[in-house]
C-alpha cells in the first residue's frame, strides 16, 4: 500500500473533526444515569520523541550525519468504533519523520486500520477473532508488549526481516484459561508503507504459550511466555516478461520467551531469514540465495520493586544485545558481486528509565551499531554511537 500523504495540520484537523462528529452521533446517556468511568474511549493516542547526540565512528562525517537534533520519532492517534453486533473499527494514523524527498518535515499515514469481527466466546472459556484491513504482521507488535518501541524498535523489525504491519486477513483464538494464542495472517508482503507488488501472498503464524498464568504462587513467571513463529512469503521473478514466472522464497522463523512482571521484564529472540534472488540477464540468469540470523536478548529490572510493599519502582535498569549475521551463508552468486558473508554487527542499548506518572517515562540511554569481528566499512546498517533522551506519552 502506498499511503497517501498530506500536511501534517490539516491531517490533524481532519482528525479531530471526525472525533467530534463520531461523538455528537452518539446516543446520550440518560440525564438520570451517573456517567460512566469505565468504558474505554473511543480515541486514544501515543507520542514519543528524543534528543539524540551521534558521536563520529568514521575520521569524517558521514553522509547526513547531524551531531544532534531533537527528533518526533511518533504519533499515533487510534479510533475504535463499534460497527454493529461483534463488530468493530480501528484506525491508528503514524505520524513520522519523513525521508522520502518532500517539502513537509512530518507526514502522516495508516499504520492500522482494519474491521474486527469477534466470535462468541466459546463454553470452554476460549475466543476469537478475525480482521481485515491493515493488520498487525504475525510476531512484531506481540514482541512490543516486552521490549518498548519507543525506545528501539524490535530485533527483527530493525535487522529488516519485515515490517510490523501489513494489508490483509488474520485471525486469532485465545486458549482458554489465559494459556496462550495461536495467531495467523495472510497479506500481501511488503508492509503497510508500500503498495502490493506481485501476485504474491506471504502467509504467517505464531503460536504463544503462557503455561503458568495460573499459577499464583509464582507470580514472577506467570507470564512466562514460550512462543515460536513462522513466515512464508514469496517475491516476484524479475523476468516475468521472458517467461519465467516463479516466485523467489522470503521466508522467516523464530522462537522468543519472555517474562512481563512489574518488577522484572526479561525477554529473548533467536530468527532466521531466507531470501532468494537473481544474476544476470533475461536471456541468462540464476536464482540466488541468502540466508541471515539475529540473537537478541533484553530485560528491563526494576531493583527497587522487589523491596516495596506495593511492588513497583519509578526507576528502571534497561539493557538489549542483538547480534545480526544478514549474510551467514550464500548460495548461486558470481563474483565479485557475491554477498559478504563477514558482515556480522551487533547492536548494545543500555540505560535509565523513569515513571514520571501512569501514563509519561522518559529514558536516558546509549545506543550503538558496530561491526562485530570485522573492518568492514559498510555494512546493515551503518555503524553508529548515540546517546539518547527519550519520552513518551500515552493519552
Amino acid at each position: 500500500m502506498n499511503p497517501a500523504r498530506y500536511r501534517l495540520l490539516p491531517a490533524a484537523l481532519f482528525l479531530l473533526f471526525a472525533n467530534q462528529s463520531l461523538a455528537a452521533q452518539a446516543s446520550p446517556a440518560p440525564a438520570s444515569a451517573p456517567a460512566s468511568t469505565s468504558a474505554p474511549s473511543p480515541f486514544s493516542g501515543l507520542i514519543f520523541g528524543n534528543f539524540n547526540y551521534i558521536v563520529a565512528t568514521t575520521p569524517a562525517p558521514l553522509v547526513g550525519q547531524l551531531n544532534n537534533a531533537f527528533t518526533l520519532d511518533r504519533v499515533y492517534l487510534t479510533f475504535r468504533m463499534p460497527a454493529g453486533e461483534n463488530m468493530s473499527v480501528r484506525v491508528t494514523t503514524d505520524i513520522y519523520q519523513t525521508t522520502e524527498n518532500t517539502p513537509n518535515a512530518y507526514t502522516v499515514r495508516a499504520k492500522y486500520a482494519y474491521l474486527q469481527y469477534d466470535v462468541p466466546k466459546f463454553s470452554d472459556g476460549g475466543s476469537m477473532f478475525g480482521r481485515v484491513g491493515i493488520m498487525q504482521n504475525v510476531v512484531i507488535e506481540y514482541i512490543e508488549s516486552f521490549w518498548p518501541r519507543w525506545v528501539s524498535q524490535s530485533a527483527v523489525e530493525r535487522a529488516g526481516y519485515f515490517a510490523s504491519a501489513d494489508m490483509g486477513i488474520s485471525a486469532q483464538y485465545n486458549l482458554p484459561k489465559k494459556l496462550g494464542e495461536v495467531y495467523a495472517t495472510i497479506s500481501n508482503g511488503p508492509g503497510y508503507t508500500t503498495r502490493e507488488r506481485d501476485r504474491f501472498k506471504d502467509y504467517a503464524i505464531r503460536f504463544s504459550l503462557t503455561p503458568l498464568a495460573n499459577r499464583t504462587d509464582i507470580p514472577l513467571l506467570q507470564t512466562l511466555t514460550l512462543t515460536a513463529w513462522g513466515y512464508k512469503g514469496a517475491n516476484a521473478s524479475s523476468f516475468v516478461a521472458a517467461g519465467d514466472g516463479n516466485a523467489l522464497d522470503r521466508s522467516r522463523a523464530g522462537v522468543f520467551f519472555g517474562i512481563k512482571d512489574p518488577r522484572l521484564v526479561v525477554g529473548g529472540d533467536y530468527s532466521q531469514r531466507h531470501d532468494e534472488g537473481e544474476q544476470g540477464i533475461a536471456a541468462l540468469h540464476n536464482t540466488t540465495a541468502t540466508t541471515g540470523r539475529l540473537f537478541s536478548v533484553f530485560t528491563i529490572a526494576r531493583p527497587l520493586a522487589f523491596t516495596q510493599p506495593s511492588g513497583k519502582s519509578r526507576v528502571g535498569l534497561l539493557a538489549r544485545y542483538d547480534a545480526v549475521t544478514p549474510a551467514a551463508t550464500t548460495r548461486g552468486f558470481v563474483s565479485p558481486s557475491a554477498p559478504i558473508t563477514d558482515n556480522a554487527y551487533h547492536v548494545f542499548i543500555g540505560g535509565l528509565m523513569y515513571d514520571l506518572n501512569s501514563r509519561a517515562q522518559v529514558s536516558a540511554n546509549y545506543q550503538e551499531a558496530l561491526n562485530a569481528s570485522n573492518s568492514l566499512g559498510i555494512l546493515p546498517p551503518t555503524q553508529s554511537k548515540t546517546y539518547f533522551a527519550q519520552f513518551v506519552v500515552n493519552f
